[in-house]
């Protein structure tokens, strides 16, 4: 085999549609643009979301805040304090596999049960979430 023998394989490249050439080759006339019309025009062009002078969607809607999903708090469910024991902040949470490497704050909402004496310092805490560590024995500190 040398280089100057090589092809591709049957099929494998196709000849693009000549337009324009005559109604035989299905693209003549008006080459597939329509009729009239400024897109049928050589040349033609609106801007992206153009809507004819109509008010554009990307207008129409009204806009509203942002808020980071970067800095929302990790949440911990009551019963995952349960892998923990004594005073518990947000490294122990992370060696424990609780929340993720990246989390910045975390949060215990209430949902399921803790059952030993944890101690959270510098962790958030919903209304339920402190009454039901109090209850166990456990403390909460911000």
């Amino acid at each position: 085999m040398k280089l100057n023998d090589l092809q591709p394989s049957e099929g494998a490249r196709q000849l693009r549609k000549r337009v324009g050439r005559g109604p035989g080759s299905d693209l003549g006339k008006t080459a597939g643009r329509g009729h009239k019309g400024q897109k049928s025009r050589t040349g033609g062009y609106t801007k992206v979301g153009f809507e004819g002078g109509q008010m554009p969607l990307q207008r129409r809607v009204p806009k509203r805040g942002f808020r980071s999903a970067v800095n929302a708090p990790a949440e911990v469910r009551l019963d995952g304090l349960n892998r923990l024991e004594g005073d518990v902040d947000l490294a122990a949470l992370k060696a424990a596999g609780l929340v993720a490497r990246d989390a910045r704050r975390a949060k215990v909402i209430a949902s399921g049960e803790v059952s030993k004496a944890v101690n959270l310092k510098g962790i958030g805490a919903t209304a339920g979430a402190v009454k039901a560590i109090e209850a166990a024995g456990g403390s909460v500190s911000e």
